[in-house]
């Protein structure tokens, strides 16, 4: 399969499986710290098992900073969708707009220095 293919379809199920990972114990507060800790490594184990091969997949096909920039995109569209399904917020205009400028800051980064 191409990298430019199978890189961002790992990058995607590396980012939800991070999403679950970091905001997935929010709905069982009832947890102790230490169990959600515990469980949170134990998916980002498998976070780790997807996202090192996607960048190694990629990088090549793509540059380093274009690695991060698509992560870091994958990354607010996975969390929109996961805090509206699983956590239940509302995807109010201002996320909208946070994400608006995190899209400007990719752009950002690939403007000509000089």
């Amino acid at each position: 399969m191409s990298p430019w293919l199978l890189t961002p379809l790992l990058l995607i199920a590396s980012n939800i499986l991070m999403t679950f990972a970091w905001y997935g114990h929010l709905k069982a507060p009832h947890w102790p710290i230490w169990m959600a800790v515990l469980i949170s490594w134990g998916i980002a184990f498998f976070e780790y098992c997807l996202a090192v091969p996607a960048n190694r997949i990629g990088y090549g096909a793509f540059t380093g900073q274009q690695l991060k920039v698509m992560q870091e995109v994958i990354t607010i569209a996975v969390f929109a969708a996961f805090s509206v399904a699983v956590l239940g917020e509302p995807l109010r205009w201002n996320f909208l707009a946070a994400g608006a400028c995190l899209v400007a800051a990719v752009v950002f980064i690939f403007l000509p220095v000089e």
